[in-house]
């Protein structure tokens, strides 16, 4: 009669792994897509010191942001970088204030735009790197938005695409289910970059 021998777990490239009644145990989880815990923003550091001309207006049509001075006005290499900062903020009123404000500053800039871009890169970078779907999506709602805002916006960024394209080459490979969040959104920014983002195709294959 058979002698009956218990299965032992063994981590894989070990001498345990080599024995006869051994079981490879599967490897751990990269957690690649798992969300970043992220460390207060300076964004909200500043808002809570009441340091950015804006308040919160309600109104039937929504909320919306209540500037005390002309937006044409702010200082963009000071305002702008700290309004990205905030795109890895979750909570409301910080997320909101953040988005929105951004927004309206693409809005109005024009030209004050483009000398800012250097000083955008490490707050989108951070932003996408939270893995936080929502985030994700927001940031690349904005960058859309900031392509689109003034000449030559697009032609600064190429400089700096890859560090862009490494998250969202993550996410152009998941499934049609999955794709639904940040990958559809990662499609839709590239599509809408224009002539100046055309590599990005060429150089996600590469590094995939």
């Amino acid at each position: 009669m058979p002698r009956y021998r218990k299965e032992l777990q063994a981590q894989a490239f070990t001498v345990k792994a080599t024995m006869k009644n051994s079981v490879v145990a599967a490897p751990p989880s990269a957690g690649a897509f798992r969300e970043r815990p992220t460390k207060p923003t300076t964004f909200r550091k500043f808002y809570e010191r009441g340091d950015f001309p804006m308040a919160l207006q309600h109104s039937s049509k929504g909320n919306r942001i209540a500037w005390k001075v002309e937006i044409e006005k702010l200082d963009y290499h000071h305002y702008l970088p700290l309004f990205f900062d905030g795109l890895c903020e979750t909570v409301h009123p910080y997320e909101f204030f953040a988005r929105q404000g951004i927004h309206d500053m693409l809005e109005h800039g024009g030209p004050k735009i483009q000398p800012v871009i250097p000083q955008l890169i490490i707050p989108i970078k951070n932003a996408l790197n939270t893995r936080n779907r929502h985030v994700i999506c927001n940031t690349l709602k904005i960058l859309q938005h900031l392509v689109m805002s003034g000449d030559m916006v697009g032609e600064a960024l190429v400089p700096y695409y890859k560090q862009i394209l490494l998250i969202l080459n993550m996410y152009k490979n998941m499934n049609s289910s999955q794709r639904q969040y940040a990958g559809a959104c990662a499609d839709i920014c590239l599509a809408r970059f224009g002539s100046a983002f055309a590599p990005l195709r060429q150089v996600a294959c590469q590094l995939s």
